[in-house]
C-alpha cells in the first residue's frame, strides 16, 4: 500500500462509511461520557507506548473492555482517537490511520453487538459472573473474524493477493492473541463495575504491558535475525547476478514442501531460512566460475563443490538457524550417495537437506542461467520425477507437486518485485507419483 491504488482507496472509503453508520446512534447513548473519554485516552496512551517500543500490533484489551462495558456505538468510539494518532512509517500515513480507525471501530461495534445479543450487558456486574464468559467468548470470536475479513479484503484489493491466499490462516493466527486480550478485557470490565472501580481495572494492564514489552523484544530479535539473513543473501545476489532472487524462491519452495509434509510452523520457518541461505557459500567461490558460460572443467567443478562447506562455516555460529545449518552443508548430497561434499546416502542425509535439495533443483530448472535457458514448469516436474529415488527423496518431490497444485509458484523474472506467480499445477502438468529408480540419474545443471 505504499502507492495506494484507487480501488484500495474506494475500499477504505466503504469501510469508513460502515464505521460512521456504527457511530450514528451516539447521540442517544446514555453511557457517561467520562467513561468513554477515559477508555479512549487509555487506549491512545497504549498505542503511543507501542509506537515508542516499536511494537507492531494493537493493544486490544482496552477495546474489548469497552465492548463489555459500553453500548456498541460508544465502544466503537473508544478506538478512534488512538488509531488516528497511531504511528505510521509508510507513505499515505493519514489514509492508513483512517483505515485502521475504521477497521477497529467496526470490529469493536460488532463485538459489542454480539456481547449484548448474548445477554452480557449486565453479566460483568452480576453475582453469577462466570456467566459472562459465554457472551465474552462470542464477542472475541466476532471481533477477530471481522478484523480478519477486513484485513483479507485490503490485501485482495490493494495488493491483488488471491482471496484464498489472503484468507489462509489469517483468522487462526490472530485468534489466540485476541482471545488472551479478550480475557484481560473482561477482567478489566469486571473490576470496573466492582466496588473498587476504574482504578483497580487499570491494574490489569500492568502484567499485560510487561508481557507485551517482552513480546516486543522477541519481535525485535526476530527482525535482527531477518536482517542478518537478508544481508547474506544480498551479498550472494550481488556476486552472482544470474541467480538474483533464487535464494528467496528456494526458501519459498522449501516452506511449501515443509507445510505439505505437515511440519510444525516453527520448523517450517527454519526450513525457509535453510532455503534462503543454501547458497551463501558462493561468497567464497570466484565470480568468474559462477558466471561462466558453458560447462565447467573438472577442476572448476571441484572449486564450485566447495560452496556447501564454505556456507556451513559462515552460518554454523548462528544459533537461531538450528537444522538449517545442516541443510546448507548437505543440500547437494544425493540419495544414491553420488553427491557432495561427503557422499552421504539415503537416511544419512538430514531431512532438511532433502527438502532444500528438491526446492533448489526445481527453481534452478525453472530459472534462466548463464549456461542454459529456463525449462517449462511441467518439464521441471518431469525431471524431478525421473530423478526421484536416486537423487531426490520421493516424499519431497511428491510434497512439492502437491504444494504447487495448491498455491502455484513465483515467477523468477518477477519474484523480486513481489508479483507474478505461475498458476497452480493442473493434473495434466503433474507427473505421476515419484517412484524409486534403480539406475543413477544426474540432474543437468544442478551443480551451480
Amino acid at each position: 500500500m505504499d502507492a495506494v491504488p484507487a480501488r484500495a482507496r474506494a475500499y477504505v472509503v466503504c469501510v469508513v462509511v460502515l464505521a460512521l453508520i456504527c457511530l450514528a446512534p451516539l447521540p442517544t447513548v446514555r453511557t457517561p461520557w467520562w467513561t468513554i473519554a477515559l477508555l479512549a485516552a487509555l487506549y491512545a496512551g497504549c498505542e503511543r507506548a507501542a509506537a515508542r517500543w516499536r511494537f507492531a500490533g494493537t493493544f486490544h484489551p482496552v477495546l474489548l473492555a469497552g465492548a463489555f462495558l459500553l453500548a456498541p456505538a460508544a465502544a466503537a468510539l473508544v478506538a478512534l482517537p488512538g488509531a488516528l494518532l497511531s504511528r505510521v512509517e509508510q507513505r499515505s500515513r493519514w489514509l492508513r490511520r483512517v483505515w485502521r480507525a475504521a477497521q477497529l471501530g467496526v470490529g469493536v461495534w460488532v463485538a459489542a453487538r454480539v456481547y449484548w445479543a448474548f445477554g452480557g450487558q449486565d453479566a460483568v456486574g452480576a453475582p453469577d459472573f462466570p456467566y459472562a464468559l459465554a457472551p465474552a467468548g462470542a464477542a472475541v470470536l466476532a471481533f477477530c473474524l471481522v478484523l480478519s475479513v477486513l484485513e483479507a479484503g485490503i490485501l485482495v484489493v490493494a495488493e491483488r493477493v488471491p482471496p484464498r491466499r489472503a484468507c489462509r490462516g489469517l483468522f487462526l493466527r490472530s485468534l489466540a492473541p485476541v482471545a488472551v486480550h479478550g480475557l484481560a478485557g473482561l477482567m478489566m470490565a469486571v473490576l470496573w463495575r466492582s466496588p473498587y472501580g476504574p482504578v483497580a481495572a487499570l491494574l490489569v494492564l500492568l502484567p499485560m504491558c510487561v508481557s507485551w514489552w517482552v513480546f516486543a523484544q522477541y519481535h525485535r530479535e526476530r527482525a535482527a535475525h531477518q536482517a542478518t539473513i537478508r544481508a547474506l543473501v544480498q551479498a550472494v545476489d550481488i556476486k552472482d547476478g544470474y541467480t538474483r532472487g533464487h535464494s528467496e524462491r528456494v526458501g519459498q519452495a522449501s516452506m511449501m514442501i515443509a507445510r505439505e509434509l505437515g511440519m510444525p510452523e516453527e520448523r517450517v520457518e527454519v526450513l525457509r531460512f535453510a532455503g534462503i541461505l543454501h547458497d551463501v557459500g558462493k561468497l567464497g567461490v570466484p565470480t568468474r566460475l559462477l558466471r561462466k558460460d558453458g560447462p565447467l572443467t573438472p577442476e572448476e567443478r571441484r572449486v564450485i563443490e566447495l560452496h556447501p562447506e564454505y556456507g556451513h562455516e559462515m552460518v554454523r555460529g548462528i544459533s537461531f538457524l538450528g537444522e538449517a545449518r545442516a541443510a546448507v552443508l548437505h543440500h547437494h548430497e544425493r540419495l544414491d550417495g553420488s553427491g557432495y561434499p561427503y557422499g552421504l546416502a539415503g537416511g544419512q542425509i538430514p531431512e532438511s537437506a532433502r527438502v532444500v535439495a528438491v526446492a533448489d533443483a526445481f527453481d534452478a530448472m525453472t530459472s534462466t542461467r548463464s549456461y542454459r535457458r529456463a525449462r517449462p514448469l511441467h518439464a521441471a516436474l518431469e525431471e524431478l520425477d525421473r530423478c526421484a529415488g536416486t537423487q531426490f527423496d520421493p516424499r519431497m518431490v511428491t510434497a512439492l507437486v502437491r504444494a504447487l497444485g495448491r498455491w502455484g509458484y513465483p515467477r523468477p523474472s518477477e519474484a523480486e518485485s513481489g508479483g507474478g506467480w505461475y498458476p497452480a499445477v493442473t493434473a495434466d502438468e503433474a507427473p505421476h507419483p515419484p517412484r524409486p529408480r534403480s539406475s543413477a540419474a544426474r540432474l543437468p545443471g544442478a551443480h551451480r
